[in-house]
């Protein structure tokens, strides 16, 4: 049995045990992710996002030295692993073609588990570029195949998510009254658990009224699941497809959580559609809906709602809902509606107001902040929380 679908069988029912660490597959037990720099260094760090399979494509060190010298390797001397390709892919057909690794980078910038860290992208050129505006949606062009960026990786629990009010909008940690957020441990759940990010170049407009949920949008990117076994890293550009969606109801607003996989995943050509997710992930749609619901209460606040009673949309219903929310942006970057506070800065889409030439953009990146002061390691990640949904207890 795959080891997703074996975990999956295990817990993702309330009342399950718990796993000790030593009983996870390889595969996916949960682990931190290393870094390859001094923990307190405020030099500037850059990694290959040319993610594939492995951990060994990785992009880091000499030529991005100090505070002071921020300059990048020519493009000739970045290690490519490929393109993203226009190879056909149906998202109904059981024989998906498999996706060439990313051609994104990230550099990381001031002190890691600091209010001043940054995680900002760079195109294949070492160029910087927003995660929002210039990554494309679209993965391929039969526009079936998606861009995710990954804010955080399953088994985690510092809560990163796209800045939108900053220039370039960097992935930063969330902050509430001072301190960085980390979600709590949820008995059975441990962090995230999936791949969690966004769906770049979309938008859910807040002065929307959704005519499916009642509720208007929550001014953010969409949310995106992937439910592969692999972990993805932070900042990873991953190709996924959508399998459908849930639509959680945060305090009034409407946040679609679009369930995806990656396509390069062992098990994707298993899963084409919501139902096929519940055939080869049993369990993992339950417990999905059920994370949603508690993961704020142990924060004192009451549990989540959804619409449709908290059962997956499909699909179709969810691409549907996607391609609403690129709308939305078009109309963000282009200046047709109010920024509601979104940095629109951006080096790709033509005819928008907000478009920078490339030295503008880069110029953003070298004056983010390098230093910060990292706060100790948060009493959240070795805390499980126990009880029932409307109650929960600290262990």
């Amino acid at each position: 049995m795959h080891p997703a679908v074996c975990w999956w069988r295990r817990i993702a029912w309330r009342g399950a045990c718990a796993l000790p660490s030593g009983t996870f597959p390889d595969a996916i037990r949960p682990r931190s992710h290393q870094q390859s720099f001094p923990p307190n260094s405020t030099s500037t760090r850059c990694h290959s996002s040319f993610f594939a399979a492995t951990d060994v494509q990785r992009f880091c060190g000499g030529h991005l030295s100090s505070v002071g010298d921020s300059k990048l390797l020519p493009s000739a001397s970045l290690t490519r692993v490929g393109q993203l390709s226009g190879r056909e892919f149906s998202s109904s057909s059981k024989a998906s073609h498999k996706m060439t690794a990313s051609k994104y980078q990230i550099a990381e910038r001031g002190a890691p588990n600091s209010t001043d860290y940054r995680v900002y992208f760079k195109n294949e050129n070492g160029q910087s570029i927003s995660p929002l505006h210039d990554i494309p949606l679209y993965a391929n062009d039969e526009r079936t195949v998606y861009n995710m960026v990954v804010e955080v990786p399953r088994w985690t629990n510092a809560k990163m998510e796209i800045s939108l009010g900053e220039g370039l909008n960097p992935i930063k940690q969330d902050v509430k009254k001072g301190k960085l957020r980390f979600v709590a441990n949820c008995f059975p759940h441990h962090g995230y658990i999936w791949n969690y990010g966004a769906f770049p170049q979309t938008w859910e407009n807040p002065d929307h009224l959704d005519a499916d949920t009642g509720c208007k949008g929550d001014n953010d990117p969409i949310d995106v699941l992937e439910i592969g076994s692999r972990i993805a890293k932070r900042g990873e550009v991953l190709q996924v497809k959508i399998l459908g969606t849930i639509a959680l109801i945060d305090e009034g607003e409407t946040d679609w959580k679009i369930i995806t996989i990656n396509v390069n995943d062992p098990l994707a050509d298993q899963v084409n559609d919501i139902g096929d997710v519940e055939t080869v992930f049993p369990g993992l749609l339950r417990a999905s809906v059920e994370w949603f619901k508690i993961y704020k209460i142990p924060d004192g606040k009451p549990e989540n709602q959804f619409a449709f009673n908290g059962d997956a949309k499909d699909a179709a219903f969810a691409t549907k809902t996607v391609a609403e929310t690129h709308r939305f942006w078009q109309q963000l970057v282009n200046k047709e509606v109010d920024n509601n506070g979104i940095s629109c800065l951006n080096t790709t889409v033509d005819g928008s107001p907000y478009l920078v030439a490339n030295d503008a953009a880069d110029e953003v990146f070298a004056k983010s902040a390098t230093g910060g002061n990292p706060e100790p390691v948060s009493e959240a990640l070795h805390k499980w929380h126990f009880g029932s949904e409307n109650s929960y207890s600290k262990l």
